[in-house]
């Protein structure tokens, strides 16, 4: 009771030091998003799925302080790319910093409008979907509390990418952001996303893919090393549509990543992959749940993680195949590579299925650099720390093909070079 007593004063603590938005297009669903966190309270260590995880530092009421990293010279992410920015700044949108999404051929809504439009019927919904069967306090705090994000609707084939670029000014930024896309009949998008964005973030991303449409997502989650993070992605597939997403994460004190992903018209497909490579107090935790409820659908869940000095790498992952859900394909796969012996990989894989012609498998495996490959490099003249990099780079491959973009994927693996070479790998 004392518990349950204690998650329910943290999300009083929390609503209470926001500033909640009453009015506007919005308000019936974030006052749904508020009596519902504070009917469910912040998430606990005690809590299923956060018993790998402690959520405090995301509860609190008062962000923890994050010193801000300094790239240098490195080029910026997706630098080559010819894509749309849109700029956030400690979590505010930065107009003059941004380019016009006209660009892209997207419709680009006012976060503050108060007409009501398309984003009525999606913002909050597919949050509200995603507490069942698994309650997500944090995402409806972000519905309850967001004031920031974008707003974008796709008729046909984007012109160019849409860039998220997150910017992290103050140690003490407490940032939530609340992006809702919504994909129509046969349209077509790539959304990037990089940065730190602030010392604590929450974020969510809905969206609605529909019928035979196709969403592409690549994200790099900022190199601020003290920095917090809580991502969730919520997805609802039409038929014949095609959702991807791959996230990249290097360092990070802490970093949760949720996808919460429907597959609800026949013929529908849904890959998610990440790769996550991290040292000393790192700690980085991937939460799939991927619900299949309609026919011939296909879903991959591909995590790998490369830790050293410490860091902990955490991957829960769920496949439900609902009754009627026939001939679903579904594939998970969980792997990490302990490069000394004071990591820690915590993996919890689940199959729940409930139709009879499926093919549904998981698998995960923790280890060392493999010796005799290693033996083999070194052999052949190839330095040690080289031989190491081009092993890592190997066993983290399986991910990176996820993207289909050839040029983003080159990006992604031109940052886990320079990720190794800075660590010693």
């Amino acid at each position: 009771m004392a518990v349950a007593q204690a998650k329910l004063d943290a999300a009083a603590a929390r609503l209470a030091a926001l500033s909640l938005p009453q009015t506007g297009w919005s308000a019936a669903a974030r006052h749904d998003a508020a009596a519902r966190l504070q009917a469910m309270g912040m998430p606990g260590k005690r809590d299923e799925y956060w018993r790998y995880t402690d959520p405090t530092s995301l509860t609190t009421a008062d962000a923890p302080h994050a010193r801000l990293f300094d790239a240098g010279d490195e080029p910026a992410m997706f630098d080559a790319v010819d894509r749309v920015k849109l700029v956030f700044v400690d979590g505010v949108f930065d107009p003059a910093a941004s380019d016009d999404p006209v660009a892209a051929g997207v419709e680009l809504l006012s976060r503050v409008s108060a007409d009501i439009h398309w984003a009525q019927g999606l913002y909050g919904v597919l949050e509200t979907r995603g507490q069942t069967p698994v309650a997500r306090p944090l995402a409806a705090l972000n519905t309850a509390a967001a004031t920031e994000g974008v707003l974008i609707r796709v008729t046909g084939k984007a012109a160019k990418p849409v860039s998220l670029i997150y910017l992290h000014t103050s140690e003490s930024s407490d940032a939530i952001l609340h992006h809702c896309i919504k994909l129509e009949s046969g349209a077509e998008l790539t959304l990037l996303e990089n940065g730190p964005a602030a010392a604590r973030f929450n974020k969510v991303l809905e969206v609605e893919v529909g019928d035979g449409a196709r969403f592409h997502h690549v994200r790099a989650q900022g190199r601020d090393h003290e920095r917090r993070a809580v991502t969730h992605i919520f997805a609802r597939l039409g038929r014949e549509s095609l959702f991807k997403s791959f996230t990249l994460t290097a360092n990070g004190v802490m970093t949760r990543n949720e996808a919460i992903i429907e597959l609800t018209g026949d013929d529908a497909v849904a890959h998610v992959a990440g790769a996550a490579l991290g040292d000393g107090d790192f700690h980085h935790d991937d939460t799939v749940f991927i619900t299949h409820a309609a026919e011939r659908c296909e879903s991959r869940q591909v995590f790998k993680k490369v830790l050293k000095s410490g860091a902990v790498g955490v991957f829960q992952g769920k496949i439900l195949v609902k009754p009627g859900a026939q001939k679903t394909d579904g594939y998970q796969i969980s792997q990490c590579l302990l490069l000394d012996d004071d990591c820690q990989f915590l993996a919890k894989p689940e199959l729940e299925i409930y139709a009879d012609d499926v093919k549904c498998s998981h698998g995960s495996t923790s280890g060392a650099i493999d010796e005799t490959a290693l033996y083999y490099l070194r052999s052949r003249g190839v330095p040690l720390r080289q031989a190491q990099s081009l092993l890592v780079q190997a066993f983290l491959a399986e991910a990176i093909g996820e993207i289909e973009d050839e040029a983003l994927a080159e990006d992604i693996r031109a940052r886990l070079e320079g990720w190794l070479a800075r660590h010693g790998q």
